[in-house]
């Protein structure tokens, strides 16, 4: 059994003060006053003075990091893109592709499939590092006008048969599908991936707010890097964010580095949504934690300088890590810790229906982070295993 007391524990919800938490066999057993209950004999104890319990963080929209990218989908590629993940505090993750050639992708999603259920049946007695738990589908079915760096050549319109391929090549490992809703048969398509679990995210579009709210009808419900990719806000024709940021059934994601969003527009975006429809994304590519440098997102070089991915003058991905997310939304918006940490765990756990993650409590997934006052990692457990 491992028991680990500090000054703080956020459920996220709650705050608690001066907590013992116990593990044993992955799972929380039992959260309680270190001041009330006693250490069971034979624990393994942890003392975390000034620190603050929290849920690992889950990020739903990662294509790599440590120099390596998540379409690579070999062990090599992942073990050092979960390491750098736990590093910064992150415990589960979704892999995400960005727009390439047919083939590629296929085998893409085959190789991460095999990453995933080689995951699932991983030593427990293993170092502990980030677990993959699905795929997001980043394209190709995006629109043309607000591709940003896809590849135009390999963009594809929004057939069921050609989602079908991808379904069965990740062997129904797809957990969440970014889409224009504003393309020609979408809808059907919006369908029928929630139809099969799969949380349908409205992003890299140029759709108008009656295209927008006609996707939520037929079963999107989220969107992709609010703001970024998307056609602008105006007053007189709100288009797709204007559903995004007045449409209570939709849970959006940001990309908090400064570079992506102003710190008013993520303050304007936190209060329109709130503290339990703001997620939280990296949208990180293999160039974070490492020099400045030329790195590869999918099959496209980028290059970074001075914290921007960059490909062909257009921003690329980021270098954002999600604590850093945390402590910018925070600040930016003006929030508490436990909010601006529920943006990273509770909320991103219930967009993608993940049981027992992004929460401290009985029954719950061993999976937590150490925080100092100021928000910053100082230790990692993945299933109660240290990183």
């Amino acid at each position: 059994m491992l028991a680990l007391i500090a000054d703080k524990l956020l459920t996220p919800v709650e705050v608690l003060d001066r907590p013992l938490l116990l593990v044993s066999d992955g799972k929380i057993v039992e959260i309680a006053s270190a001041a009330a209950r006693t250490v069971p004999s034979g624990a393994r104890t942890f003392s975390f003075a000034g620190g603050v319990i929290a849920p690992g963080y889950i990020d739903l929209h990662i294509h790599g990091s440590g120099g390596f990218d998540a379409m690579d989908g070999t062990r090599e590629a992942l073990d050092a893109i979960e390491r750098l993940l736990a590093h910064h505090g992150v415990t589960s993750y979704y892999p995400t592709t960005v727009t390439a050639p047919l083939d590629a992708t296929l085998r893409a999603l085959e190789r991460l499939a095999d990453a995933i259920e080689s995951s699932e049946r991983r030593n427990p007695g293993a170092k502990g590092q980030a677990r993959p738990l699905g795929i997001h589908l980043e394209g190709p079915f995006i629109s043309h006008a607000r591709r940003g760096v896809h590849p135009p050549e390999n963009l594809l319109p929004p057939k069921i048969e050609t989602f079908e391929r991808f379904w069965q090549a990740a062997r129904g490992h797809i957990r969440m599908l970014t889409i224009a809703p504003e393309l020609e048969r979408a809808a059907e398509l919006i369908q029928e991936a929630s139809r099969l679990g799969v949380c349908v995210s409205l992003g890299h579009s140029d759709a108008d707010f009656a295209a927008a709210e006609r996707a939520v009808a037929s079963g999107a419900r989220h969107a992709t890097h609010t703001f970024n990719a998307m056609r602008p806000l105006d007053h007189r024709s709100p288009g797709i964010l204007g559903a995004v940021l007045t449409d209570s059934r939709l849970t959006a994601d940001i990309i908090a580095d400064g570079v992506h969003l102003d710190p008013a527009i993520v303050k304007l975006f936190a209060h329109a949504k709130g503290p339990n429809n703001t997620v939280l994304i990296t949208d990180a590519t293999a160039a974070t934690g490492m020099p400045d440098g030329r790195y590869r997102l999918g099959s496209l070089e980028v290059e970074v300088k001075d914290g921007r991915s960059m490909a062909n003058g257009k921003l690329a991905g980021s270098v954002l890590t999600m604590d850093r997310a945390v402590r910018n939304l925070a600040q930016f918006a003006e929030w508490t810790l436990p909010d601006a940490v529920a943006a990273a765990t509770r909320n991103p756990a219930r967009v993608a229906g993940l049981t027992g993650k992004g929460v401290l409590a009985p029954g719950a997934d061993a999976d937590f982070i150490v925080l100092n006052a100021a928000g910053e990692v100082q230790q990692t457990f993945v299933g109660g295993i240290e990183c």
